[in-house]
């Protein structure tokens, strides 16, 4: 796999790639994430939409779509089968990580599928190009295969909490998981989910956002008395964080990320 791109990297590589800002904001947050990108953004990048390019028949926040609107909405930002796709954010919550995923479970080949490591806020940084320019691309013909054991849903959740056939991660940070403070979305009650380990993902990210090393997030799970040979699936608050624990988990076991969809914006409901 080829979960991340240097900076440096996809400097020299830009016009062979397609790039999407997938920057995305927690509800609180007050921040347009789309009025951003028209302010500015990577060269050649194209926007990337989560809210809307999600399941719109549930009012669970940022759902997987159906395979056919993922192939309309892939197709329609003009990305083949065959592109090597860069996924960037602007976002505290690395939300590119959720679009790595999406691409992962709807059968991208996953040497094709990376992420920017330490997104946008590196590339201004390091003074690399910018514009407010918007490219679009021609539509493609893209093509998705689904592969649903990347997905975990409510029932296998509360059944694993007495069989334990896997080891579930929470994202969140630790007082919300503690349920210590309240969750950003009201309608939701505090906690967690029985039997499930708390990582929260800002432990995995150095000082400049980019991710620790291999060998340090072998160390952070172990901490958390995670056994890395076992199967592990994530959780957070809404979907979007539990893919950064599952991007580090791809990189110490090679393992395309199992994630629970609904997350605590489902499993909080109750």
């Amino acid at each position: 796999m080829n979960q991340l791109v240097t900076t440096d990297w996809l400097n020299k590589n830009i016009e062979k790639v397609k790039i999407l800002d997938a920057s995305w904001h927690l509800p609180n947050a007050n921040r347009n994430s789309f009025e951003e990108y028209k302010t500015e953004h990577i060269i050649n990048s194209i926007f990337f939409d989560i809210d809307k390019n999600s399941n719109q028949k549930t009012n669970l926040p940022h759902m997987l779509p159906s395979k056919e609107d993922w192939e309309t909405i892939v197709s329609s930002l003009g990305i083949s089968n065959s592109d090597h796709v860069i996924v960037y954010d602007n976002s505290d919550v690395f939300s590119s990580c959720r679009v790595w995923y999406s691409f992962l479970y709807f059968g991208h080949e996953p040497k094709l599928i990376s992420v920017l490591d330490g997104g946008f806020k590196k590339w201004t940084n390091e003074k690399r190009p910018t514009t407010k320019e918007i490219v679009s691309f021609d539509r493609s013909k893209y093509i998705a295969v689904e592969n649903t054991s990347l997905v975990i849903n409510k029932d296998e959740v509360n059944k694993n909490i007495t069989n334990n056939k896997f080891q579930l991660l929470d994202a969140r940070g630790e007082k919300r998981f503690l349920g210590l403070q309240p969750e950003p979305r009201k309608e939701l009650k505090s906690g967690n989910i029985k039997g499930s380990i708390n990582l929260p993902f800002q432990k995995l990210l150095r000082e400049d956002r980019t991710l620790k090393k291999k060998e340090d997030l072998i160390e952070i799970f172990k901490s958390k008395k995670v056994s890395i040979e076992k199967e592990m699936a994530f959780t957070c608050g809404s979907g979007v964080t539990a893919c950064i624990l599952g991007l580090a988990n791809s990189i110490i076991s090679g393992k395309k990320p199992i994630i629970y969809d609904g997350s605590w914006a489902e499993y909080g409901l109750d």
